[in-house]
């Protein structure tokens, strides 16, 4: 498999050569990240990434996590939590065919929205995290 995206404006591209892990979270954290209702994640092994061209500009979101950002035009592009540096997670709609990245399951299902319906029948994973 081989899966490409990038920001907005271009500026940064990358390359993932595995089949991700794709959820949806809905904890506190990733809702400010994105500024949405939740985010929709797709986790990848941290070798099978490649940025072309340019890299993500970083920042600290939380005492246990940090997210890559573009720095020209600021589309959020990836989580790293610090007890996992193995892996990464790039946002769903970064990537250039996001259709083919379907949801398996909830995590953080314990911050749901209650007006949030997609995917409701799907498996739940809960998160001590709240920010």
């Amino acid at each position: 498999m081989e899966l490409n995206g990038g920001c907005l404006c271009g500026r940064i591209r990358f390359n993932v050569t595995s089949e991700p892990r794709v959820h949806y979270c809905h904890c506190d954290m990733c809702r400010r990240a994105t500024g949405s209702a939740f985010a929709v994640l797709a986790w990848v092994p941290s070798p099978d990434l490649t940025w072309i061209d340019a890299t993500p500009a970083y920042r600290r979101s939380s005492p246990i996590a940090q997210r890559g950002f573009c720095p020209a035009c600021g589309s959020p592009l990836t989580l790293a939590y610090d007890v996992s540096p193995g892996e990464i997670a790039l946002h769903v709609g970064t990537f250039d065919d996001p259709a083919r990245l379907e949801p398996r399951y909830n995590y953080g299902s314990g911050q749901r929205l209650g007006w949030v319906c997609c995917g409701v029948d799907l498996p739940r994973r809960e998160t001590e995290e709240r920010w």
